[in-house]
């Protein structure tokens, strides 16, 4: 027992003082966080500029899908009405051609500008030359390839594996494409001569069968139009059209890789003169038929002669 006077010693007790390994961390899942948290907002707003840049291209599509009566059917092909109402009539938008050309146009789709007729090779290949330095600019030379032949010169706008001409199972070109047409259609409206316009596809199948749903045929078409629409946008005169024409994926580049991106295209066939009217008597009401001029030709020449034919063009 202690003494009444004995000082008693008191015991004290220290909790959570000391130092614990994982405290040195105790703040790094907060910048992890944050960080986190700042590459989310950039990955929203670089979707949001993504969206702010296409709207306009998916109401261009949304425009064409519901005047071709593609969204009326949900995908099924397009009926034509029966009343008056109801027309084949091509709904596309043309420019006011008040004086030949896009109302106030005071370029080469004037009528008091000269039209140039290009019927020999050596003024076929001057064309091919603007038509190349044209796409150059465009950042398009790749895309573009041309060739001059006995009929005129052929103008094939084709898809690479880094650019296309059109989206991917749509009529609607893209930015690069509208551009280049856009710049073509004042060339174009200074020639004389016509053009055939024709819209090919990969051998790509569209979902369902192609009896009576959206096919190649349709694609290939509405692409020709497409590109119709924006020369004529671009300035080119209406009546240098002669034919648009859908071919699907019946005359491939590359047979043997019939998906390539080269087989996707619109070719701009501009014709000789002589073969405008060859083209016109064709379809044109028989017995009316123009004789064959000496400088149409309907048989394709050989190998050697197409080989100088080629040589002519620009390098």
């Amino acid at each position: 027992m202690s003494k009444p006077n004995e000082k008693h010693e008191s015991t004290i007790v220290k909790r959570g003082g000391g130092k614990h390994a994982h405290d040195e961390h105790g703040g790094a899942w907060k910048v992890a966080f944050a960080d986190f948290c700042l590459a989310l907002m950039a990955l929203f707003l670089v979707l949001w500029l993504i969206a702010s840049r296409e709207q306009q291209n998916l109401k261009k599509i949304v425009r064409d899908a519901t005047d071709s009566g593609m969204l009326e059917g949900l995908g099924n092909k397009p009926a034509v009405a029966s009343e008056p109402s109801g027309s084949l009539i091509e709904r596309f938008e043309l420019p006011i051609s008040g004086n030949g050309g896009n109302a106030g146009d005071k370029g080469p789709g004037t009528p008091s500008a000269p039209r140039v007729a290009y019927e020999s090779p050596a003024e076929l290949a001057a064309l091919s030359k603007a038509l190349g330095e044209m796409s150059q600019e465009a950042g398009l030379a790749a895309n573009l390839d041309t060739v001059i032949t006995p009929y005129g010169l052929r103008v094939m706008l084709h898809d690479t594996e880094r650019q296309g001409m059109f989206m991917r199972g749509s009529a609607l070109p893209t930015g690069r494409f509208v551009r280049l047409l856009g710049k073509m259609g004042p060339l174009f409206a200074q020639m004389k001569n016509q053009m055939l316009i024709v819209g090919h596809t990969d051998a790509s199948r569209f979902a369902g069968s192609d009896k009576g749903g959206y096919s190649n045929w349709a694609l290939s078409t509405d692409r020709a139009l497409s590109a119709r629409r924006e020369l004529l946008d671009g300035g080119m005169r209406s009546d240098s059209v002669l034919q648009v024409v859908g071919m699907a994926d019946r005359a491939p580049l590359e047979i043997k890789e019939p998906l390539a991106g080269v087989n996707r295209r619109i070719e701009l066939m501009i014709l000789t003169t002589a073969q405008s009217r060859m083209v016109s008597a064709m379809f044109g009401k028989p017995g009316a038929m123009t004789p064959l001029g000496k400088d149409a030709s309907i048989s394709v020449p050989d190998a050697a002669a197409l080989e100088k034919l080629r040589s002519q063009l620009p390098r």
